[in-house]
């Protein structure tokens, strides 16, 4: 009996994807794909939503099915980063295949098969597609401190301005403007409201979303933007703007002595640091972990503990310098040596130098055979434009022919996709491994936590306990640490039916 697949499409309306294929263009390769493969698609599930966080209720509706399904299923996407940018929905997949719930993964764009290398990359994928989304966020900030820099406003233009995508900044408004210039002149003279405010804006047409005069909150916004100053404030930062002010100084003052004037001073609450909140459940009863502070003979005491909103739980706390320890022990377990790092990166860049080499010579033998097609196709055409041979057989061997061409351009662009795409997932993993040696020696408690939380899965706290689970590689490598000395190496295995992977040993 042949699998039933589940085809899962899905693509994120946030500026960070705007560059993966439409859904549209995902049905269409994937529905050809399968049936190049000869796959059964038994339903397809469609989703418009990102995967960053867990929670999607398409992929948690169709992952239920699976789950209910009496014969194991196969699923099919377009890449693994459409299945799962996150590590709850990762781990999710991994033990459903380990379950045999899911018996087959199939993308046109990645090669898997459920064997232990297998779902080792499957994970450093789905760990690559985390690291993608988390990072994406970065650079998005960089682009943005770069157009803070040249003092271009870096988001939708305030009221009174309008965007210049020529320019790639603001400019004013030529009407709103003006209203902006009035509506501040006007409000500096102390004779006016916000209501009164409001009520001059909807005379001149400036209403809410929903047809509404402004309320209190988005005129005080107005009134309190130093952007009309051409000043962009950015993260509590002032940046000088370079495009034109719509009001001076002396008049933004003033109107803010009016605002003082009709407002009382709210009082603010001292925030604390905890850096390992958000990353503990508790072990008891699947609570947060929250963090407290309290003073005593020795000074700030900072401690972790269950927020017991789930019902009674008797677990106490855990002062962090504790949480930290346990961490960084852990931390330690898979920690590897400068000399087993540099013999790491050493073997990877033989190993791609390699894959590299042989893609070359694959390329080569390919590209020869598909100029041989060409010449037996332009001496067909010749026979066929001399009477040589037939219409019929004519157009048969030319079929033949046209069919072998476009099998050899998919088996080169299918090498070309395949061939070294394990290489730099690789490279980031054991950077990753590399920086647990030196994590462990840390008190950068803010990094730690991004580190277990990329890398590791259901931290929790119980009977003061800090522990978590290890995902894809680093698991592999704590197991072998508690069978062996922690020394390891990376090894090439060519006995279980593929051409490149990889095993760990001790």
């Amino acid at each position: 009996m042949s699998i039933q697949y589940f085809l899962y499409a899905r693509k994120s309306t946030e500026d960070e994807e705007r560059q993966i294929m439409s859904i549209e263009a995902q049905l269409t390769e994937l529905q050809e794909f399968a049936k190049r493969e000869n796959i059964v698609i038994a339903k397809t599930f469609i989703e418009s939503k990102s995967a960053k966080k867990p929670g999607r209720e398409i992929f948690n509706e169709m992952m239920l099915e699976v789950e209910k399904s009496k014969e194991s299923v196969g699923l099919l996407a377009w890449h693994p980063d459409r299945l799962a940018r996150n590590s709850i929905d990762g781990g999710q997949i991994i033990y459903s295949i380990d379950t045999e719930k899911i018996s087959s993964l199939k993308f046109p764009t990645f090669w898997f098969e459920p064997t232990p290398q297998g779902l080792f990359m499957l994970q450093v994928a789905f760990g690559q597609s985390k690291y993608y989304s988390d990072n994406l966020s970065e650079n998005v900030k960089r682009g943005i401190r770069q157009k803070l820099r040249r003092g271009e406003w870096p988001t939708r233009a305030p009221f009174g301005y309008i965007n210049d995508p020529k320019i790639r900044n603001i400019q004013p408004d030529p009407v709103k403007g003006k209203i902006l210039a009035k509506i501040f002149k006007e409000f500096s003279s102390g004779n006016f409201t916000f209501e009164s405010i409001s009520e001059r804006l909807s005379f001149w047409g400036i209403v809410g979303s929903t047809g509404k005069p402004l309320k209190k909150s988005p005129i005080y916004r107005i009134l309190t933007n130093k952007a009309y100053l051409g000043i962009i404030e950015h993260n509590g930062e002032a940046y000088q703007g370079n495009f034109p002010a719509l009001i001076d100084t002396k008049t933004f003052e003033a109107v803010q002595k009016v605002l003082k004037s009709k407002s009382r001073p709210r009082k603010h609450k001292e925030g604390h640091n905890f850096p390992f909140c958000g990353l503990l459940t508790c072990g008891e009863c699947g609570a947060a972990i929250t963090a407290q502070h309290a003073r005593g003979h020795g000074g700030t005491y900072r401690y972790y503990r269950c927020t017991k909103r789930l019902g009674p739980c008797s677990q106490k706390y855990l002062q962090e310098k504790d949480v930290a320890t346990q961490i960084k022990e852990q931390l330690q377990s898979v920690a590897i040596s400068d000399t087993c790092y540099q013999e790491g990166l050493a073997k990877i860049a033989e190993w791609e130098k390699e894959l590299k080499n042989n893609r070359g010579s694959f390329s080569e033998n390919i590209d020869r055979k598909i100029l041989e097609t060409d010449e037996k196709l332009g001496k067909l055409v010749d026979s066929y434009l001399d009477n040589l041979i037939d219409k019929d057989i004519y157009l048969k061997k030319k079929e033949g022919l046209i069919k072998q061409k476009t099998e050899l351009h998919q088996k080169k662009s299918d090498f070309t996709k395949k061939g070294i795409s394990w290489i730099e997932p690789l490279k980031e993993f054991w950077k990753d491994v590399y920086q647990a040696k030196k994590l462990a020696l840390s008190n950068d408690f803010h990094e730690i936590k991004s580190f277990v939380a990329k890398n590791g899965t259901n931290p929790s706290l119980l009977t003061k306990t800090v522990s978590f689970d290890w995902l894809g590689g680093f698991q592999i490598i704590d197991t072998l640490a508690k069978k062996t000395a922690p020394s390891f190496s990376l090894q090439k295995n060519k006995t279980l039916g593929f051409s490149e992977s990889l095993v760990w040993s001790g």
